[in-house]
């Protein structure tokens, strides 16, 4: 477990020990502090008679428990969460003057949470999805909120239509089915008659979709915001989380199987890498553009419908953020952190991004019901490490005992406090932007191109990038059932790629689309995952291997894995320890009962054939579903001979070697590259 508990404990830490309770040795009390002589039997009258009314434990106990479960969010339902620090690479004086944004030697706390956007509590990790990663800044200022997903761009162009995509997307209410799915009639009826989706839905369809990690996925704060500086000179802003791992994905099949074997795969990973101490980085970088130059681009910066290409508007990296600590309690943190993008600092403000202003409303609105009511700000979590002081008062749950009689401004009694703060003194103010208008209900007409950049996206991803989108369009839209909305689907996107149209079209069962196509030409490098950072650093290796193996040998394999920073895991017959022909043991940590190759990132197979037909049997379809989904296989000694025996030797990415320095290099080298896309799987 991380040391950060007992060692050295930030702001956010320290708050939060006030808050923590250890029931260990403790004696059993009421929420009042009355100690209690019994906890198994209600009052009754009489052995077999009825349970009294005066029973205060029994009637708190239950009481308790039936209201135990607040309601979950609407969208991002599934998440999971961790502590950490931020910490600024250069002082960003020129263009912000949020503090926490100034001092690179300072650490400000940071929690996180990871989620899904479509399925309940319940559904699984890994399906198709937006993913949320909101992070909450606790700053000497008061608490900020970057409230990203793992796509830059949304659905909708103008938040009045969000409950719309959301109905569409969540499951159909006459029958309350699919569960965390894209994949049915109303949401692609959704698509086709709300053409502004088109370039969320290429994000959606790519392998952006089905992440490897929460450790390995990209953030974006979708929105345009502004930085201010001490001047009120402002610049327009977005923001990015860059992975330290690079940015990975799963294969369709292997998210599908995984929802099966392990529906928590990635809270659990995130939980254990960070218990292991292999703390996730993101590097948070932003995309700056002068005022002057908001209408020098082919689209308009306030769409959220559209990126700003990072080779047109690089992205400069300005600090790090390390995730180092598991939440205590997942209902406490997890559960009752409240995000807001309002939630800002002096030095950070807004846009007329009709999306991000629909939000503004939106996120407070959505904790009143969610957490009870206005002072969901006094749960711990979501506590500002600063004082606050205010004259609001009472409401459900309020905890902070504010004495005196004075809760109003202006005031005479109290020497008129709380007082504001000037702006020298840190005080919050407003960008003074200038507007002016007519009120309209109408969109601007640089908003209304739906398509180049949906195109950008198609042409910039690698061939089996593009063929994943193609599969996945053709697997979602041969579930809708209503052919008309098919063929809806297929003109549509016969604007973005008539490629891409025409090949799935004939997937589904439509007609190929009767015109369409495309003059943009342009891509962005930066939007293909085959351009991310490349490490074998944490990724989960499955070490094949059964009794008389040879000893020192492949200790010395697997030492050297872990010091190159990956995560070998011992599959055997049974558990307990095996021994190698040298009395080395080995602790198993799983068979092939609770393994499965979709868990893991690579296999390693030191001696594959046992006594067990039924175990040789599970190591084969081990090894053949690793080889289909691109990954790395790595066999040494006996396991070299029996996967030679398999027919996989001379298959790319494959490392057959005797000697075990060239081995260790080019297995770890085969992992970095995450799959080997040149295999030919269907050989085998």
């Amino acid at each position: 477990m991380s040391d950060q508990r007992n060692g050295d404990r930030n702001r956010k830490d320290e708050q939060l020990e006030l808050f923590r309770v250890n029931d260990k040795g403790k004696k059993l009390t009421t929420n009042q502090g009355l100690k209690m002589s019994e906890d198994e039997f209600s009052l009754k009258a009489g052995e077999r008679g009825p349970t009294l009314m005066e029973d205060f434990h029994f009637r708190e106990k239950l009481t308790h428990f039936d209201h135990e479960r607040i309601p979950e969010r609407v969208v991002h339902a599934r998440g999971f969460s961790a502590h950490g620090e931020f910490q600024v690479y250069e002082n960003m004086k020129k263009y912000t003057k949020a503090k926490f944004l100034q001092d690179p030697t300072k650490k400000t706390p940071v929690f996180v949470r990871f989620s899904t956007v479509v399925g309940s509590r319940g559904s699984a990790d890994t399906v198709r999805d937006v993913r949320g990663i909101a992070t909450k800044f606790y700053t000497e200022e008061g608490n900020y909120d970057l409230v990203a997903n793992n796509m830059p761009v949304f659905f909708i162009q103008d938040g009045i239509k969000f409950p719309d995509v959301v109905h569409a997307i969540k499951p159909e209410p006459h029958n309350e089915i699919p569960q965390a799915s894209s994949a049915h009639d109303t949401f692609w009826d959704f698509v086709a008659n709300n053409q502004e989706s088109a370039h969320m839905v290429m994000w959606l369809m790519s392998d952006r979709a089905i992440p490897r990690s929460f450790r390995m996925m990209e953030g974006f704060g979708v929105h345009t915001f502004r930085f201010v500086n001490e001047r009120g000179k402002a610049h327009f802003v977005k923001f990015h989380w860059k992975p330290k791992l690079g940015a990975h994905s799963l294969i369709w099949e292997e998210a599908q199987k995984i929802s099966g074997v392990d529906p928590d795969y990635h809270r659990r990973d995130l939980w254990e890498n960070i218990e292991k101490g292999n703390y996730p980085e993101f590097e948070l970088g932003v995309q700056i553009i002068r005022e002057e130059e908001e209408f020098k681009f082919g689209f308009d910066i306030l769409d959220s419908t559209k990126i700003w290409p990072e080779e047109d508007v690089p992205v400069h990296l300005i600090g790090k953020m390390t995730l180092n600590r598991n939440v205590d309690n997942v209902f406490a943190e997890n559960e009752q952190v409240a995000f807001h993008p309002g939630h800002v600092v002096p030095g950070i403000d807004f846009t007329n991004d009709p999306l991000l202003q629909a939000r503004l409303f939106s996120y407070t609105d959505t904790q009143l019901i969610r957490l009870g009511g206005p002072n969901f700000h006094e749960i711990p979590i979501n506590r500002p490490v600063c004082p606050f002081h205010n004259n609001q008062r009472d409401g459900y749950h309020r905890q902070t005992i504010n004495v005196g009689k004075v809760s109003y401004h202006k005031n005479s009694l109290a020497g008129n406090t709380p007082t504001p703060a000037s702006v020298e003194e840190g005080g919050f103010e407003h960008y003074q932007e200038k507007v002016e208008g007519k009120k309209v209900r109408a969109r601007s007409e640089s908003f209304k191109d739906h398509f180049s950049q949906a195109t950008l996206f198609w042409n910039s991803m690698s061939q089996p990038e593009k063929q994943h989108i193609i599969n996945a369009f053709s697997f979602e839209l041969q579930k809708v059932k209503n052919r008309w909305v098919r063929q809806q689907v297929v003109e549509m996107f016969a604007n973005v790629s008539l490629e891409l149209a025409t090949t799935f079209a004939k997937n589904i069962g439509a007609a190929p689309p009767k015109g369409g196509g495309s003059n943009v030409v342009k891509s962005s490098p930066a939007l293909s995952q085959m351009n991310t950072n490349k490490t074998a650093v944490t990724r989960k290796v499955a070490v094949i291997v059964t009794e008389g193996f040879h000893g020192s040998e492949i200790k010395f394999v697997l030492d050297r894995l872990k010091d190159n920073g990956l995560q070998p895991e011992i599959i055997s017959e049974n558990l307990g320890s095996i021994t190698g022909h040298d009395g080395t043991e080995l602790e198993v940590d799983h068979t092939m009962l609770t393994a499965d190759s979709v868990i893991f990132d690579a296999v390693y197979i030191v001696r594959g054939s046992a006594k067990s037909s039924r175990y040789n049997k599970d190591a084969s379809q081990f090894v053949y579903e690793a080889f289909q989904h691109y990954k790395t296989i790595g066999a040494t000694h006996d396991g070299k001979s029996w996967l030679e025996e398999e027919g996989l030797g001379q298959s790319e990415g494959v490392i057959l070697n005797d000697n075990l320095e060239v081995f260790v290099d080019k297995f770890v080298n085969g992992i970095a590259k995450h799959r080997h896309w040149g295999r030919q799987v269907d050989a085998y």
